[in-house]
């Protein structure tokens, strides 16, 4: 699992930030291509030399911005820190969502996992939801050639439209893909728990108080609970000692004692997570078993191993 990088003080402290020359640029140059847009889907005729005239203005934005970043990356900083100085938490998180969605389509296709690498155990979580999306996505598909026909008469509204649609079904399968790809991970002490895109957390093991099957499909919204269904229901339950800090979608900072979540196999999550959490400590001197040898063991049990490593 990746940990965010620590930077010294000072390359915070003395790093460049935006002047207000280039916040006004942006303001402007944002502005301008939002009043294009809405004349081009309006069907106003403008001007080649306007429309020149706004694709250097934001090509000179992109620059400045990339001009920055690269700045702030020679004082020190890290790719994410030096985004979060030019875009706000909430932009980045949301803008990374839907790239790892995307990326996720890819690792559908090639059958490829995320963050297998080294893992004990995996636990797909993806199979009983697999019919809704499908359903949903074969809708989706029905809806976008209806639009298309209706708006042929409108060959802007109709380009814009078409757009939108298809990268609805794409990102449809997306989210069926990313459940997929990306399943949950037993390594080195710590269950790794995801959901789709959005949720990818780790919990320690010493620090779960208690852990259980039960198959649920109505779960009621508390504060300190988590509720992470896959065709509405959840099937393992797990109590913390201690409040974890799972923040929500765009960064807010979320404490929860109760996590439900699923997996394909409950029962190989639930024996893996109990085998793990007695399991004696290894005498000193004693060398670790290798992943493969785990995985090997784990799948005598029950537990899912991956079909194929994928980069973390």
């Amino acid at each position: 699992m990746t940990t965010p990088e620590h930077q010294p003080s000072v390359s915070r402290t003395t790093a460049p930030v935006r002047g207000p020359v280039l916040r006004k640029l942006r303001s402007i140059a944002l502005g301008t291509q939002l009043v294009l847009a809405a004349c081009l889907i309006s069907g106003v005729q403008i001007p080649g030399a306007v429309l020149l005239g706004g694709k250097l203005l934001l090509l000179a934005l992109i620059g400045t911005e990339a001009h920055l970043w690269l700045r702030l990356r020679r004082h020190g900083l890290s790719r994410r820190e030096a985004l979060k100085q030019l875009a706000p938490e909430p932009v980045l998180r949301f803008v990374l969502h839907e790239l790892r969605i995307m990326a996720s389509l890819l690792r559908w296709a090639t059958r490829r996992q995320h963050g297998v690498n080294g893992a004990d155990a995996v636990f797909t979580h993806g199979r009983d939801q697999a019919a809704m999306m499908y359903g949903l996505t074969f809708a989706c598909v029905i809806e976008t050639a209806v639009v298309s026909f209706l708006l042929a008469d409108w060959p802007v509204v109709h380009s814009l439209f078409l757009v939108v649609d298809v990268y609805t079904v794409l990102f449809v399968l997306g989210m069926h893909a990313a459940s997929v790809t990306r399943p949950h991970v037993l390594v080195d002490g710590t269950l790794r728990i995801r959901q789709a895109a959005h949720v990818d957390f780790p919990v320690p093991l010493d620090q779960i108080a208690s852990i259980r099957r039960e198959t649920l499909f109505t779960h009621s919204k508390k504060d300190s609970e988590l509720n992470m269904p896959i065709g509405s229901q959840t099937s393992i339950t797990l109590e913390l000692t201690e409040p974890l800090n799972v923040p929500k979608f765009l960064g807010a900072p979320r404490l929860v004692q109760v996590i439900r979540l699923h997996a394909d196999d409950s029962k190989s999550l639930y024996d893996a997570v109990e085998q793990a959490r007695t399991a004696p400590e290894p005498a000193p001197g004693t060398p670790k078993p290798s992943p493969s040898t785990a995985r090997n063991t784990s799948s005598k049990t029950g537990s899912c191993s991956p079909t194929s490593a994928g980069v973390d």
